[in-house]
């Protein structure tokens, strides 16, 4: 496991290259780093090797052919907010985005990163509702109900009609 944190590229970007190289063998993942044309690329082969020397080291990984790319985040860190000014003195925010890029490898033999626990299954269909009573039902509405219940025109008096 290696993992870098507060580097300036954002989340959003890592992860597009990050998940280029989730689940490859290590071999392949540098390989396509090394041709990625993103700034993100060189960021993200640097946490690669660091997390291949680590195994070498730290877990006696001497087979680094069986190394396979096993997990692959990129989190969104502290935003730096810096100010541009405008015209006619308005300021605009400018946010420069970090984020913690964590590559683990593994190789199979030794026990791979077991895969998340599936989430609870939910039921299939809501339970059944309880119907109302008949009497509490309403009956349907005519059509021609919500004419009926409005007000009746009001009647012409004798003065609009000298009007007229």
């Amino acid at each position: 496991m290696a993992r870098a944190r507060f580097v300036r590229v954002s989340a959003r970007k890592a992860r597009l290259v990050l998940d280029q190289i989730r689940g490859k063998p290590v071999a392949e993942a540098l390989a396509t780093l090394e041709y990625t044309p993103r700034a993100a690329a060189r960021l993200v082969e640097k946490v690669l090797r660091s997390a291949v020397a680590n195994a070498e080291h730290n877990h006696q990984v001497r087979n680094l052919d069986d190394l396979r790319v096993v997990q692959a985040i990129a989190d969104g860190g502290p935003v730096l907010k810096r100010v541009q000014p405008r015209a006619m003195g308005r300021a605009f925010g400018i946010k420069h985005r970090t984020s913690h890029l964590t590559i683990g490898v593994s190789d199979e033999v030794n026990g791979a990163v077991a895969a998340p626990a599936a989430p609870p299954a939910r039921p299939s269909a809501p339970p059944p509702r309880e119907e109302p009573p008949a009497a509490a039902r309403r009956a349907p509405a005519r059509r021609g109900a919500a004419k009926a219940r409005q007000k009746p025109a009001a009647k012409a008096t004798r003065k609009s009609k000298e009007k007229r």
